[in-house]
């Protein structure tokens, strides 16, 4: 079955004063899991606790902080085992964070997805 990443984005300030929204996260959760789409999730810290890294003229440079700075900020993820982007995009539109940030969603490239002559994620990493 095709898998779709969901990457949760949202502001600090809009984050402030959510903790209410527990029990909504919860019954997602659980219901992701009923209907047998949730194939894993990760919350994050922070984005001033990233390390960026960048390998130029085989020298590793490592930054403090997130790659770039923006308004919105990747607070966790979701990878969900859906039968179409239609279904990632129902469910999508269920999570709590949708109200006040962005759920992006995106299809994970598989050994057949990629395009001929093209390496796959797993092959890129190992270069």
């Amino acid at each position: 079955m095709p898998q779709f990443m969901l990457l949760l984005y949202r502001s600090e300030t809009a984050a402030a004063g959510r903790s209410g929204e527990a029990s909504l996260w919860t019954e997602l959760n659980e219901a992701l899991r009923e209907a047998g789409v949730l194939a894993g999730s990760g919350r994050l810290h922070p984005a001033d606790t990233a390390t960026t890294v960048r390998v130029r003229d085989g020298q590793a440079d490592l930054t403090d902080g997130p790659f770039a700075v923006t308004k919105e900020e990747l607070a966790g993820f979701y990878l969900l085992e859906c039968a179409d982007l239609d279904e990632a995009l129902r469910y999508a539109a269920r999570f709590p964070l949708a109200r006040y940030g962005s759920v992006e969603v995106r299809p994970v490239a598989g050994e057949d997805a990629a395009s001929p002559g093209e390496p796959t994620a797993e092959q890129a990493l190992e270069a």
